[in-house]
């Protein structure tokens, strides 16, 4: 009688085991600004690899057309963390809005101005973009920062050129190879796609490698990182903490794998038809991935910089860059992983 009332409870004490195990992963919404680009790659694979799960977080990613479209959604409650660039946390603190990165994917921005194919002549360099359309992610986003940054320093007045939103993947690509826009600011693999298809393709300023990065920002300049309020992080520190090692195991995954293994991994909508073209921009990118999750102080101090430069409103901020990241969550990564993120 006991082995019959045992066998018939042993399907329910198993459901409960499952629930009760649900119930300790933490469930957290990323909020991603366009998931086909490579500068996002770490996210999306550390998803592909169940390496969220394994840190004990249960994740969904929702995929936007750009880094402020993924911020509103952290702003709006619709979403827990942004998958996007650092640079917003230091453009909201001047708004008085306290937002904290705790663990950097990506070592350079790798944002790539690119002249449209039907428009090379015409376009020669940054001066040459006054009273064009320029394409964007999205207003408002990194892309449209790093225009921004790119015309004040050519000594020409943002307000004079037209931003179009043409989001990152094929939309943009299509958007410059028909000419509806004069330059775009771009990210792989839509670059290295149009690099591809017109040998010739203008390119204005790149910041896919250390070198080019130093070169347009007088140092290092932190990219992709996930991000939330302060307020969210304080609360959640156990799904930080998760999220944290998740990536950090992500990024030890991409630097002890080749590109072939890791566009394998990666969802088939992301790499899209042409694998080779899609294969050539990975390598591109690769360099660009962090190799610890550190936020480099010199490197916040870089942002802030370029901010306060093209921005009255951040220079007279007073913002306290220091607050706008942390390093606590990939420190103590480091001391129970055994990685080289100390």
């Amino acid at each position: 009688m006991t082995t019959l009332l045992g066998r018939m409870l042993a399907p329910l004490f198993a459901v409960l085991l499952l629930c009760d195990s649900a119930a300790a992963q933490g469930k957290v919404t990323i909020a991603v600004g366009g998931g086909a680009c490579l500068c996002y790659l770490p996210t999306v694979l550390a998803k592909q690899l169940g390496e969220f799960d394994k840190a004990g977080v249960s994740v969904d990613l929702v995929d936007l057309k750009g880094g402020s479209d993924a911020l509103k959604a952290v702003l709006g409650g619709s979403a827990d963390v942004v998958s996007g660039y650092f640079d917003h946390c230091v453009n909201l603190a001047a708004k008085k809005q306290d937002l904290q990165s705790f663990v950097v994917y990506d070592r350079y921005p790798g944002l790539v101005l690119v002249v449209s194919p039907k428009h090379t002549d015409e376009i020669k360099s940054v001066k040459d973009l006054a009273g064009k359309k320029v394409g964007v992610s999205a207003p408002g986003s990194s892309t449209d920062f790093f225009l921004k940054f790119m015309l004040k320093k050519a000594g020409l007045d943002p307000a004079g050129t037209s931003v179009i939103g043409v989001g990152l993947g094929a939309t943009a690509v299509a958007a410059m190879e028909q000419g509806q826009i004069d330059a775009a600011v771009m990210l792989d693999p839509a670059v290295t796609v149009l690099q591809g298809n017109y040998k010739d393709l203008r390119i204005l300023s790149d910041t896919r490698t250390q070198h080019d990065t130093q070169a347009v920002f007088n140092g290092d300049y932190p990219g992709g990182a996930l991000y939330s309020t302060t307020a969210w992080i304080a609360s959640h520190e156990k799904e930080v903490q998760a999220l944290t090692v998740a990536i950090l195991n992500t990024l030890n995954w991409i630097h002890s794998h080749t590109p072939e293994e890791i566009m394998a991994k990666m969802p088939v909508e992301a790499v899209g038809k042409n694998k080779e073209q899609y294969l050539a921009a990975l390598k591109n990118t690769i360099p660009m991935y962090s190799l610890d999750g550190r936020m480099d102080p010199k490197g916040a101090d870089a942002v802030l910089a370029v901010f306060s430069e093209s921005s009255p409103e951040i220079a007279k901020a007073n913002i306290d860059v220091t607050k706008t990241w942390t390093n606590k969550y990939v420190e103590q990564a480091g001391k129970t992983m055994g990685t080289n993120a100390k």
